[in-house]
């Protein structure tokens, strides 16, 4: 059961309410921003939190147990709130949010409903809707090693050990061009067609898009394919440090890294197939007898 403060439990009980929703949230790259569906600003701990930025409830739900609640809200993207720069640039993803009930005549009076994360945000020209995901979703992340034939590491992390800072397993590079369907003139540091960055990562140092990083779905001399259209304009001249790929296989760890005694996955496990072929020399009419006689 949830407690209300003194306060705003009285306010309830008087009949007529002035109430409304403030969110509090905080980027990945640490910015803190205030919204309202109020029709003035609102300042709750120091934080103004915005009205007019076209930010209201869209849905809200809560479950028992550990099933995963949440809600969503809705708004307008525009200069003065939620850029659709910041949103294709990732700086939303996973940030965190605070939901909270306030009295907008006296906003001292409030109760934190729930604190979450931004999951999904779905855009449709200049508005959007953002997933709020509670606190229980941490517990659908996966954790810990799983059972499967392709390495559970990341490259160069603690486990698989691969020392990125290799110029083997890094260069770095300039935009020759602009980005097109047929992907990204580049000039890089040091030549690479044998495939080691197929699949790797891709980070500006320079640019409008200084300080975000892109998957590379495949280079080829000069020219990198991003499986995704950088969030702001590349210019003729932005940097950017790339580092490579790896796709789990046992035979790229082994022939490409040499780094097999620390493969994370298990290469040999038998696959679906082999559970549902039939047993060696049982021919015809499986009835459950003995395979021996």
């Amino acid at each position: 059961m949830r407690v209300l403060p003194p306060a705003l439990a009285a306010h309830l009980a008087g009949g007529a309410t002035t109430l409304c929703r403030c969110w509090s949230l905080t980027r990945r790259d640490g910015a803190t921003l205030g919204f309202t569906d109020h029709d003035r600003d609102l300042v709750l701990g120091g934080l103004v939190h915005a009205a007019h930025s076209g930010l209201e409830a869209a849905e809200a739900s809560a479950e028992l147990g550990f099933a995963v609640g949440g809600g969503e809200v809705a708004g307008a993207l525009r200069s003065s709130g939620i850029a659709e720069a910041d949103i294709a640039a990732g700086l939303y993803d996973g940030a965190g949010v605070e939901t909270w009930l306030v009295d907008w005549s006296d906003p001292q009076t409030r109760l934190l409903l729930d604190v979450g994360t931004v999951g999904e945000i779905r855009r449709s020209g200049a508005a959007f809707v953002a997933e709020l995901r509670g606190l229980m979703h941490a517990l659908d992340v996966e954790r810990g090693r799983t059972y499967r034939a392709t390495c559970g590491a990341d490259l160069g992390d603690r486990r698989c050990r691969i020392d990125l800072a290799d110029p083997r397993w890094r260069t770095t590079g300039t935009v020759t061009g602009p980005a097109t369907a047929g992907g990204l003139g580049v000039a890089l540091a040091t030549p690479a067609d044998d495939g080691r960055f197929d699949g790797g990562r891709l980070a500006w140092r320079s640019g409008s898009n200084a300080g975000a990083s892109a998957d590379v779905r495949g280079l080829l001399s000069d020219r990198i394919w991003l499986w995704e259209v950088p969030a702001r304009a590349v210019a003729t001249g932005d940097a950017f440090v790339l580092t490579a790929g790896c796709d789990k296989r046992l035979s790229t760890c082994r022939d490409r890294f040499a780094n097999v005694p620390n493969f994370q996955g298990f290469p040999h496990m038998s696959g679906n197939d082999f559970v549902l072929r039939h047993a060696p020399g049982s021919g015809p009419g499986l009835d459950g007898g003995s395979l021996f006689r």
